[in-house]
């Protein structure tokens, strides 16, 4: 189908929460042959919302969003949330197979190790808190959602930054520090010293929003104690730019591909 010759708008969930959802929500909103709705979990108080319709806060389970993908007519799907919201894609996997809709998995490419790291990566966050252990000052930046699984370690202190504050346990040796980014090289290599901290603990969310403290880490000589990625779930498509996936909602639309401005690498918001 030609661009000029336009149909019934393409009715789209996006699962996000991320800069990338954002961005491919800003592309499909309007006279564009889409009818995007932008699903966020609602763990952050003060999100940063994307163009067009938006709904907050869970589904019910596989069920429940099988129900609501046929109330709602939803044609497809584009599973945009952070690399390590397992719940919500293998849902989002499974409703999409009981219900026959596509479904495309967006995830930006996680940090790529460089020759100066000193990382350690461990496959979850037991495995993180037991290396943790090992260390006496550690910068804890994983969102707020696990920090309860450190809360048994009371001989290391932790700097504990995140946008919300955890609503479970703490280590008991903890400072608190409610912040979001993007943050500078040069705050983030001013915060390492100041706090002596001497490892730095992170998941591996990828983007260049969080990446600083990165590179502040390997400046500073520090260990990088690195969760890895849950797996994706099998039987979707996949790509790790938002051009990509704005060409499969091209594509699924029958019309021809609209010029994006984001033809690079995606980038996304660290914790949420």
């Amino acid at each position: 189908m030609g661009g000029d010759e336009i149909g019934a708008a393409l009715k789209v969930l996006i699962l996000g929460g991320t800069r990338e959802a954002r961005q491919l929500a800003g592309l499909a909103t309007g006279e564009r042959g889409f009818d995007v709705v932008s699903s966020l979990a609602g763990r952050v108080a003060r999100p940063v919302l994307p163009a067009g319709a938006v709904r907050v806060g869970g589904f019910g389970g596989v069920r429940g969003l099988r129900d609501w993908l046929a109330d709602n007519g939803i044609e497809v799907i584009v599973d945009a949330t952070h690399p390590f919201a397992a719940t919500i894609s293998a849902h989002a996997a499974q409703a999409a197979r009981m219900t026959g809709v596509p479904i495309l998995q967006l995830r930006r490419p996680g940090w790529p190790q460089q020759p100066d790291d000193h990382w350690l990566r461990v496959p979850d966050m037991a495995a993180a808190a037991a290396a943790a252990a090992g260390f006496e000052r550690v910068f804890l930046t994983i969102g707020r959602q696990h920090v309860g699984e450190f809360a048994d370690l009371d001989e290391t202190w932790f700097l504990i930054r995140a946008i919300d504050p955890p609503t479970g346990p703490v280590p008991p040796q903890h400072l608190l520090l409610l912040a979001r980014g993007p943050f500078t090289v040069e705050q983030e290599i001013a915060l390492l010293r100041e706090h002596r901290i001497d490892a730095l603990l992170t998941k591996d969310s990828g983007g260049d929003l969080t990446e600083a403290k990165m590179t502040a880490a390997r400046h500073e000589g520090i260990p990088v104690i690195v969760v890895d990625r849950p797996p994706l779930p099998a039987g979707a498509d996949h790509t790790d730019t938002v051009a990509g996936a704005w060409d499969w909602l091209c594509a699924r639309s029958g019309r021809d591909r609209i010029p994006a401005e984001t033809d690079g690498p995606v980038v996304g918001l660290e914790g949420i």
